[in-house]
């Protein structure tokens, strides 16, 4: 439990842990001198009071008339002695002013305090003799309640003290301890950022000179940080843009060189079967499996350019070559329920961009197509404060553990990552959605040249 405590909770239980332990031991020390203390105050009183016993008793030795010379004495002590000094003649009652009780009578003082103190016995009494007969004590017994309830006020000073200088050094230890929490938990914010990729951000650099250091330190590595990704960035977008580049010289020359061959191989076979006389409607003639073969080759064909190069994209626009894209799907799979929510105003999008929201979307609805099973789905695209959100979701199998990145999710992030994207894949109530945004506004475009010379 010690561990789930703040910093400023643990000083602060350390501090009252401390003072508590200095109050019992100022506490115990008072228990242990106050008897003492007591003793020593009383003792010149008390040695007074043996010397005027002995003195009583040496001129009742010498005197006559013993009786004449004990009345005076007491007439004497009853008009002048101190309260503390009394004579009791044998058999009188004890009014001990020392007992517990009497202690207690004193209302300033409260009960457990007196009890707390383990008061000493401080009463003396010292026979008087007429000749062999003892007639009496003298007893001294001294008033004490003033010395306990001094005693009383230096206990509550020294506990009034202890708690005032509690409660300012917590104060002080609350505000010293805010003070450099503070500058440390910018720095662990800033560190957060970093983590996240957030490299523009700064931390204050306020605090102690320690702290200072280590902020300017972590700013410096977010500018170093906020280089690299901007140079990163640009790079994997150059790449990118080399790919397409190389993506369209493949997708022309199969369109320019394959497609023609293919042509022409359909057009002899049917000149040859026509020669033969042959016809190639016939199911088991071998000119009408040729001309399959070829159909299906062409078909190949266009899908190949269609992923290397999708050209409705430029011929239509983005949104026309998505729909098209779904009403492909829709007649591969006409049970498959396509719902689509896309944007208008996704046709004015930079090139790169464009090629990535269509990929995005192409690759999901063939992972869908090929692992899903799945019933319904849904695509969304569109532009929503600055930056435009792509969402291609489902309600097939999902996933039993681990989602598997393949080739085409894998391509997929770092190519949204190049454009500084997002991408997520989740799955919640029995629906699997793959979720990207990336900005609307991309870098410009490169010239061919600049490519060519880099």
């Amino acid at each position: 439990m010690w561990k789930t405590y703040s910093l400023r909770t643990r000083l602060s239980l350390f501090l009252c842990a401390v003072f508590l332990v200095a109050l019992v031991a100022g506490a115990s020390l008072l228990r242990l001198f106050s008897a003492d203390q007591l003793v020593d105050e009383n003792e010149p009183a008390e040695r007074s009071a043996v010397l005027v016993a002995g003195a009583l008793n040496n001129a009742l030795k010498v005197t006559s008339d013993p009786n004449a010379v004990l009345m005076a004495f007491l007439s004497g002590l009853a008009s002048t002695s101190p309260d503390a000094l009394q004579f009791r003649p044998v058999g009188a009652a004890s009014t001990t002013k020392t007992d517990l009780a009497v202690v207690l009578s004193y209302s300033h003082v409260p009960h457990w305090f007196v009890s707390f103190l383990n008061l000493p016995d401080l009463s003396r009494h010292i026979p008087i003799l007429v000749g062999d007969r003892r007639v009496g004590d003298l007893v001294y017994e001294p008033d004490i309640r003033a010395n306990i309830y001094e005693k009383w006020v230096g206990f509550l000073s020294i506990v009034a003290s202890g708690v005032g200088l509690a409660f300012l050094t917590i104060v002080i230890a609350f505000w010293t301890v805010g003070a450099a929490l503070k500058p440390l938990s910018d720095l662990g914010n800033g560190l957060a950022k970093l983590q996240d990729g957030h490299y523009e951000a700064r931390i204050d650099c306020s605090g102690p000179p320690e702290i200072r250091q280590s902020c300017l330190a972590v700013n410096e590595l977010a500018s170093t940080l906020s280089s690299l990704n901007s140079e990163n960035r640009t790079l994997l977008r150059r790449m990118i843009l080399i790919q397409d580049e190389e993506r369209r010289d493949i997708s022309r020359e199969l369109h320019d060189e394959l497609g023609p061959l293919l042509f022409a191989i359909r057009a002899n076979v049917i000149a040859m079967a026509d020669a033969s006389n042959i016809s190639e409607d016939d199911p088991d003639s071998a000119p009408h499996r040729a001309i399959q073969s070829v159909e299906a080759l062409q078909m190949a064909n266009r899908r190949i350019l269609d992923r290397l190069r999708p050209l409705y994209i430029e011929e239509l626009g983005l949104q026309s070559s998505i729909k098209k894209l779904l009403r492909d799907v829709h007649a591969q799979l006409p049970s498959l329920n396509v719902a689509c929510d896309i944007g208008p105003d996704l046709d004015g999008m930079d090139s790169v961009v464009a090629q990535t929201i269509y990929r995005v979307i192409q690759e999901g609805i063939t992972n869908v197509l090929k692992h899903a099973g799945a019933s319904q789905m849904r695509v969304k695209a569109a532009l929503h404060s600055g930056s435009v959100v792509v969402e291609v979701s489902d309600n097939g199998t999902g996933w039993s553990t681990e989602p598997v990145f393949g080739r085409g999710l894998t391509g997929m992030r770092e190519r949204l990552r190049a454009l500084a994207g997002s991408f997520e894949l989740s799955r919640r109530d029995g629906w699997t959605s793959i979720c990207c945004k990336l900005p609307a506004s991309g870098v410009a475009r490169p010239n061919r040249s600049s490519l060519t010379q880099s």
